[in-house]
């Protein structure tokens, strides 16, 4: 349910990309892995936080604390956040291949995005 919620949330924003930026990784750059963790995880952090920051706002959250209801705030805050998830998305594609941040986005990232969402409005840093 929210990650149908989301794809179409994402699909209502549009989004331009100039894959021309100083600073990007050109094809063929070699990391570490644990130089791609390190590149991911703020990103990862910094759109996760966003919809925190945005959940906790809005004033329908003290309602809805959990389930559906909080699945939806979850939603509602994409388009807020949609910078971040792109910049995050497009990182991972430039790090990992074409793909592979919309394949992380979709999965991982999602599937762990309203725990992720509870444990930082819970304990906020």
């Amino acid at each position: 349910m929210i990650l149908a919620a989301l794809v179409a949330a994402s699909l209502v924003v549009p989004i331009s990309i100039d894959r021309t930026m100083p600073g990007m990784l050109s094809p063929g750059t070699t990391m570490s892995p644990e130089l791609k963790e390190a590149t991911i995880r703020p990103l990862v952090s910094s759109a996760t936080e966003c919809i925190a920051r945005t959940v906790s706002a809005d004033p329908r959250f003290r309602v809805f604390k959990n389930g559906v209801e909080f699945n939806s705030l979850i939603v509602e805050s994409v388009p807020s956040c949609v910078d971040l998830l792109r910049d995050m998305i497009d990182t991972y594609d430039r790090i990992y291949g074409d793909g592979a941040g919309e394949t992380y986005f979709m999965g991982p990232y999602l599937d762990g995005l309203p725990d992720a969402v509870s444990k930082r409005i819970k304990s906020p840093r």
